[in-house]
């Protein structure tokens, strides 16, 4: 870790991956230090800083015990005094005239201890501050279901037969795969070869004993509620003042529950119409395809170990959607929309791919997304997942019907948008402008992916490019923004000509003494990249330019005028 690294966590501040600690008084012993890199090593890893100061102050680390400090031994320190061993890199570094060391850990695949026995994870507490606490044997099951080494769903419910199952709840299973278009097969087969079929019961000692799923899926409630208590759903209504209108829980076997739900959403669903052509086209409130993959992601990905109940909520302008346990390991929101599928509960997920619930390809998200965009609708918006919960919000109100029946002209015309081209125009329909790292931002594909995307969207007319290279932006074409009824906001969003941008700078000139960079965002519409690169290039154009002060008190003058 070099030094530039090392300041930028400290610049962030401690956090989950993050901890700090002084070494003035040496008030720290190396088993402190092992219990830190336990904890970071059974939560997401991270980094501990030796000669930071809570506060991000950088004190340093003197020798210890006269001698120099040898990361080699360190972290032959920290291996020798971890079960399983850990390793770790340790790296010492300079900074400000002080020793700082910095030690690495990666998340660990099992539950780790010192080799005293002490376990312990890292937390938020409720102040917001991170630190390291007990981790207690009724929270490693959690633990081993986010890194993927337990499937609770698959375990077995040993002390449960077959007589567990709810004879309805089959009748409900067969009219998903039938309307769903599920494996067909599983029609003729019996309640019981069903089952099997399913890998929803195994065998043992002569009895079909259910796995969790096969609870989940089919199991009588009061059976469901003893041997699952953390399975619950709520499907609540929320008017403008935050009143609850409607508050149904569910705690049934899901093979009805997800029906149930289900007809309540579309209940709610209005319809709006766009005439398209000769065709008069539907705009729900919400995409009904949309909201079937984001109930479903929510129900897959809990972690059913741990207490809290899947919320559905449809509230005034949006609906919320949010399930117990953050993200799988490695997906984030940089990446959500590029991760591999990775769902928490496998054996649960395959069967709802073989009866036909989820795809198979496992790109929920993608559907998400794409019925949002579809109907004019900003992107799902998954910015207020933590640790605890992934939360999923679909903005409602006002859709664009404009905006929708452009994309279903696309697609009548055999030119069906893929995600990354719905995602950018959406983006420029509502911001206007676009460069290509922004794009490849926004897709999470990188610039190279992106200026492939915005190319063939210019090929098919509906962006252009705006500015040369280096200033470089694309915006919605003008037959779009016709096509939107938008063309005044054409001319808004495609701006002025660099020569214009000039004449409008050197025009305050004439009135004011100076300007700063702010004022030029201000008086030519430009964001703050684009405002500094036109007065730097403006700077060295005009020899009349000059550029004076420093830092925030930056500011740029004329000599003649």
């Amino acid at each position: 870790m070099d030094e530039d690294q090392i300041r930028t966590i400290v610049a962030e501040g401690e956090g989950l991956g993050r901890e700090f600690k002084s070494e003035l008084h040496r008030l720290q012993t190396d088993d402190d230090i092992v219990s830190d890199i336990v904890a970071m090593a059974n939560t997401e890893g991270g980094v501990l800083l030796l000669g930071v100061e809570d506060d991000g102050t950088i004190t340093g680390t003197p020798d210890r015990k006269g001698a120099d400090i040898d990361p080699v031994k360190i972290k032959a320190t920290i291996y020798t005094k971890t079960v399983p061993n850990i390793n770790t890199r340790v790296t010492k570094q300079i900074l400000d005239d002080a020793q700082v060391l910095a030690i690495e850990v990666e998340p660990y695949p099992e539950i780790c201890s010192t080799s005293q026995g002490k376990a312990l994870h890292r937390i938020i507490d409720t102040k917001g501050k991170p630190q390291s606490v007990p981790f207690y044997p009724r929270d490693h099951i959690s633990r081993r279901i986010h890194i993927q080494t337990l499937d609770l769903t698959n375990e077995l419910v040993d002390t449960l037969s077959f007589d567990a199952f709810d004879p309805i709840a089959f009748a409900w299973i067969r009219r998903i795969i039938q309307a769903r278009k599920g494996d067909q097969i599983l029609l003729e087969l019996s309640d019981e070869e069903l089952a099997k079929a399913l890998t929803l019961v195994e065998t043992k000692e002569g009895v079909l004993v259910p796995n969790y799923s096969g609870l989940l899926l089919l199991g009588k409630e009061e059976i469901i509620r003893k041997n699952l208590p953390h399975h619950e759903i709520y499907f609540q209504v929320i008017d403008g003042s935050g009143n609850v209108r409607v508050n149904d829980v569910f705690h049934g076997p899901l093979a009805i529950v997800l029906q149930e739900i289900e007809d309540r959403f579309s209940a709610r669903n209005t319809e709006r119409e766009v005439t398209v052509g000769l065709f008069r086209v539907p705009i729900p409130d919400y995409s009904a395809e949309g909201f079937r993959e984001a109930m479903m992601n929510a129900i897959l990905h809990r972690d059913y170990s741990k207490q809290g109940s899947v919320f559905i909520q449809w509230q005034a302008d949006h609906l919320l959607i949010t399930n117990p346990g953050g993200f799988p390991e490695g997906v984030t929101l940089d990446n959500l929309l590029v991760h591999e599928p990775k769902p928490r509960n496998p054996k649960l997920a395959e069967i709802f791919r073989r009866i036909g619930l989820v795809e198979t390809t496992g790109r929920g998200v993608d559907k998400i997304f794409m019925g949002q965009i579809t109907y004019g609708r900003p992107a799902p918006d998954y910015s207020r997942t933590d640790a605890d919960s992934v939360r999923v919000v679909l903005p409602g109100g006002e859709s664009s019907l404009e905006f929708a029946a452009l994309i279903f002209e696309q697609d009548r015309n055999g030119k069906s948008l893929t995600l990354d081209e719905l995602l950018i125009l959406n983006a420029l329909h509502s911001e206007r402008r676009i460069t290509t790292h922004e794009a490849g931002f926004l897709t999470q594909k990188g610039t190279n992916a992106a200026k492939s995307t915005l190319e063939r969207l210019v090929e098919r007319g509906l962006i252009q490019g705006v500015g040369e290279k280096g200033g470089r932006h694309y915006m919605l074409s003008s037959q779009v923004y016709k096509r939107l009824n938008e063309s005044s906001e054409y001319v808004r969003a495609k701006g002025y000509d660099p020569i214009q941008l000039e004449q409008m700078v050197i025009s305050w000139f004439k009135v004011h003494p100076r300007i700063t960079r702010s004022d030029v965002m201000k008086l030519c519409f430009l964001s703050k990249n684009q405002a500094t690169r036109l007065l730097l290039s403006m700077t060295e154009k005009y020899s009349e330019m000059q550029r004076e002060g420093v830092g925030k008190g930056t500011y740029y003058s004329w000599k003649d005028l």
